[in-house]
C-alpha cells in the first residue's frame, strides 16, 4: 500500500495552482510521538489506561497566530499527563474529532496555528495523536474528486503523515481513515464527510469483522459528524452526513458491537446512550459523545432532534435512546473542554475537563461518570 505521504504528493502533483487563500504543499508535518504505540500484540495484557478525546480546535485567528483557546486545552492536558505519569491510569494517546483549522486548504493555518500546539503533545509529552477530518479540514463535499476537497485532503495528510499507525493493514490508501488497537480497546477513525462512500464502508467492515472479540472489550469509532445532537447542526436540522450515519452506519455499528462513538462538529458537550438487543436477544449499550469544545466559537442547545423515523427503522433491535447530557441554552453554558476516558478492564469512565472561565463544569452533577455495561457475552 502507498503511504499517506506518497498519496499526498500524488494529489498535489495533479492539482492546478492554488490561490493565495488556498495554499497547499507547504504544510509542516506534526512531530511524531516520542513514545509511539507498541505493535498491537505487545499490549495484549494492557487493560488499565486512559486517553483524551476532543475536537473543533479551529480559532478566529487561524493563519495569524497560535490558537489561544486550544492552547488552554493543551496546557491542561499536559498537567493531566504529568499527574498520571507512572500510574495505572496513565494517558496513552489522544483522539481528535476534526476541524483542526478554519480552512484546511490554507497551509498557513496549519503551520501558524495548529502544528506547534500538537507538537507539545507528541514531542513534549510524547503521546500518539490521532485525528479524523472535519468539514473545515477537507470541506464537507461528498465528492472525492472535488478540487476543494483534494486541496484540504493533501494538507491534512501532510500534517498528519507521521501520526498514522505504522501497520499498513490498518490504513485505507488515499483516505484519512485508519484503525489501531491498544490493550483491550480497538479504535476506528472515519471520514464522515464522505459517509456514503462505499470504499470506506467496505474497508471499515473488514476492519471490524477481523476484531478479536476475546481481546477487545471496547470498540470505538470516532469521526466528525454526530449521528445525534442538539446544537445548530442538529436539533430540527438533519445534515446529509447525519442522515447517512443514522440510516447506514448506526445499524451496522450495533451489529459490530461498537461500544463508544466520539464526535465533534457541535461546539459543546453532550452524551447520548443507545440501548438495544443484539441478534441473540442480549441487552447491549452504545454511548455517543459530542465533544467539540476544543477552541472553536461555542454553540448552544437548539432543540431535540426528531428521532421517530430512526427509532421506527430500528424497531427490530428494540432501540431506545436517552439524552443523558443536554447542552445549555446559552453558549456560556457550554465551556471549552476535553474528555478523559479511563479504561479499567471491562469498565469505562469518562471525565469532562473544562478550562478558563468554564472550570467546574459538571454535566453529571460532577465532572464525570462511569458507564454501566451490560454483562459481556
Amino acid at each position: 500500500m502507498r503511504s499517506h505521504i506518497a498519496i499526498a504528493a500524488i494529489v498535489l502533483a495533479l492539482l492546478p495552482p492554488a490561490s493565495a487563500a488556498q495554499q497547499t504543499g507547504g504544510v509542516r508535518a506534526i512531530t511524531p510521538p516520542r513514545y509511539p504505540l507498541p505493535p498491537e500484540p505487545a499490549t495484549a495484557d494492557s487493560t488499565h489506561f486512559s486517553f483524551f478525546v476532543y475536537g473543533d480546535t479551529r480559532g478566529r485567528r487561524d493563519g495569524q497566530e497560535v490558537q489561544y483557546e486550544h492552547s488552554l486545552i493543551v496546557d491542561d492536558m499536559l498537567r493531566t499527563i504529568a499527574a498520571r505519569r507512572g500510574r495505572l491510569d496513565a494517558v496513552r494517546f489522544v483522539l481528535q474529532t476534526g476541524d483542526a483549522v478554519v480552512n484546511g486548504r490554507d497551509s498557513s493555518q496549519w503551520n501558524e496555528s495548529f502544528v506547534e500546539l500538537v507538537n507539545r503533545l507528541t514531542d513534549e509529552a510524547g503521546l500518539p495523536y490521532f485525528i479524523a477530518p472535519g468539514n473545515h479540514d477537507v470541506t464537507g463535499s461528498a465528492d472525492l474528486s472535488s478540487r476543494q476537497r483534494q486541496l484540504g485532503l493533501a494538507n491534512f495528510l501532510q500534517a498528519t503523515q507521521r501520526l498514522q499507525p505504522t501497520d499498513t493493514a490498518r490504513l485505507l490508501p488515499g483516505y484519512p481513515s485508519f484503525a489501531f488497537a491498544y490493550g483491550n480497546t480497538f479504535v476506528l477513525a472515519l471520514d464522515s464527510n464522505i459517509a456514503g462512500d462505499s470504499v470506506q464502508r467496505e474497508w471499515a467492515g473488514q476492519q471490524l469483522e477481523g476484531v478479536d472479540r476475546g481481546r477487545y472489550r471496547h470498540i470505538i469509532a470516532f469521526f466528525h459528524h454526530p449521528p445525534f445532537s442538539s446544537g445548530p447542526h442538529g436539533g430540527p436540522t438533519v445534515e446529509p452526513a447525519t442522515a447517512i450515519l443514522r440510516a447506514q452506519w448506526m445499524p451496522w455499528f450495533r451489529r459490530a458491537r461498537v461500544t463508544l462513538i466520539f464526535n465533534g462538529h457541535e461546539h459543546l458537550y453532550e452524551h447520548w446512550t443507545e440501548r438495544y438487543r443484539d441478534a441473540a436477544g442480549n441487552r447491549q449499550r452504545l454511548d455517543q459523545f459530542v465533544t467539540g469544545g476544543g477552541g472553536a466559537p461555542l454553540y448552544r442547545y437548539t432543540g431535540e432532534p426528531d428521532l421517530r423515523a430512526y427509532l421506527a427503522a430500528s424497531a427490530a433491535d428494540s432501540v431506545r435512546l436517552e439524552h443523558v447530557v443536554r447542552p445549555g441554552p446559552d453558549p456560556g453554558d457550554n465551556p471549552y473542554h476535553y474528555m478523559i476516558v479511563t479504561v479499567a478492564g471491562d469498565e469505562v469512565s469518562v471525565e469532562v475537563r473544562s478550562v478558563d472561565w468554564g472550570q467546574g463544569f459538571a454535566p453529571y452533577r460532577s465532572s464525570g461518570t462511569r458507564l454501566e455495561r451490560p454483562p459481556i457475552r
